[in-house]
């Protein structure tokens, strides 16, 4: 009995679980599954096995739906992958065209709606916000650059995206109720979110520092410290036997990924990280469009995100990172706000300081961009008692995201005409 009430408890937390959940999830389900669809049977953007990489804002499309990407960034995503592949295989009869397309886009709706459901049950069940702030926060989300694009993107972006809200909320479950994280959990969520993008297997140990009690008592810190070896145990062997145990291969590889990603561009840093890190994953920016070729002849048109040429733009980021940062020392003794933006600042060191990608961070948004919903709605929570703030905050959101919402729609027109030109 016991193991069923965890296996129907697992389901209720990653589907949704009462009829509004349930009811917002088909929203998202169609309203990107009407995008992605008509983009699968209408244009080659989402898979041409000619193409490997590039084809829009840098995503590597084929390139990882055929091998999972580059072992030192996706150590297991080539298994997850393989059966996403064999899947669209097998649906399209084996052939590489618009209905294999079509089951591609649908998996990633599928895993970017649940998404947003677990941002929705965060808000809901975690922060205790009202069901009226906690849709107004959804859809703004819902409106950002990295959930249009993932909604119809093969990328472990896309399901990262998923593997991390669902973790989050999880673990804000548990620390909400003074519970750890047991072995098998912590174990799963290493191999799921590590295998993807290594790096973000870091983001999985956070919630651990702040379990009751954890550095006033040995044994709870040995116990800690077990759960993570075990975890990491099982990832690195795994990681291992994909490499035949050759571990040279990945410290070679890494070095030359970290120079090759990491070489200092003409744009200054400053606009990198407010126009491509902060702002491409929430407000698309104008376009440019550039000539590539496969290595072996084929010479094809790739988009790319401009930084943003007006002062309007930049003022709309900076008052969403005003309220994330708001809400962060507002809630500064929060254990679970610490958890989110810890979280946040490891993507923060990583692109922003160490430079890996910054050129084109406004593809790592899965990574990261869930923290801005989460932080407003810990905002939100700050001046639960305070009318006058609360109403102050609603405007500011639905005004945010009026603006949000034209200008990605009409940026959306622009993508669009680049994919009647050149992608028919």
């Amino acid at each position: 009995m016991k193991f069923k009430q965890k296996f129907f408890d697992f389901l209720k937390t990653v589907f949704p679980a009462t009829k509004f959940e349930f009811f917002l999830f088909l929203v998202f389900l169609t309203a990107y599954g009407i995008l992605g669809t008509y983009i699968a049977m209408n244009y080659r953007i989402i898979f041409d096995d000619r193409i490997p990489w590039d084809a829009y804002f840098s995503f590597d499309n084929r390139a990882i739906v055929m091998t999972g990407g580059g072992f030192e960034r996706h150590p297991l995503s080539n298994y997850f992958f393989g059966w996403i592949r064999e899947f669209a295989m097998m649906i399209s009869h084996g052939k590489k065209e618009e209905t294999f397309r079509l089951v591609l886009a649908w998996c990633s709706n599928f895993a970017v709606s649940l998404s947003l459901i677990q941002i929705y049950k965060y808000l809901k069940n975690i922060i205790r916000l009202t069901k009226t702030i906690s849709v107004l926060i959804l859809v703004f989300f819902s409106f950002f650059t990295t959930p249009i694009l993932l909604s119809f993107t093969p990328e472990t972006y896309t399901y990262t995206l998923f593997f991390l809200m669902l973790f989050n909320y999880y673990a804000a479950l548990k620390l909400k109720k003074d519970e750890h994280i047991s072995t098998a959990s912590l174990t799963l969520a290493t191999v799921s979110i590590g295998g993807f993008t290594v790096t973000n297997a870091v983001k999985v140990f956070i919630p651990l520092l702040f379990e009751n009690g954890l550095f006033k008592s040995w044994k709870k810190f040995a116990n800690a410290a077990i759960r993570v070896f075990v975890s990491v145990a099982v990832f690195a062997l795994l990681f291992l036997y994909r490499l035949d145990f050759n571990y040279m291969r990945f410290f070679e590889k890494s070095g030359e990924q970290y120079e090759k990603f990491s070489k200092p561009r003409v744009t200054p840093l400053w606009d990198m990280v407010c126009s491509w890190f902060f702002g491409g994953n929430m407000l698309f920016s104008s376009f440019v469009i550039r000539d590539y070729h496969n290595n072996k002849g084929f010479q094809y048109k790739a988009l790319f995100m401009e930084v943003y040429t007006s002062a309007v733009p930049y003022i709309f980021i900076a008052l969403v990172l005003v309220l994330v940062f708001w809400a962060y020392f507002k809630n500064f003794k929060n254990k679970l706000v610490q958890v989110l933006m810890i979280s946040f600042f490891v993507d923060i060191i990583i692109h922003c300081v160490l430079k890996f990608g910054l050129h084109t961070s406004y593809i790592y948004g899965g990574h990261f961009i869930f923290v801005v919903p989460l932080m407003m709605g810990w905002l939100f929570y700050s001046y639960k008692n305070s009318p006058k703030m609360m109403s102050f905050l609603f405007v500011t959101v639905s005004l945010l995201l009026l603006y949000l919402g034209i200008n990605n729609f009409l940026r959306m027109e622009e993508f669009f005409a680049f994919l009647n030109q050149y992608y028919r």
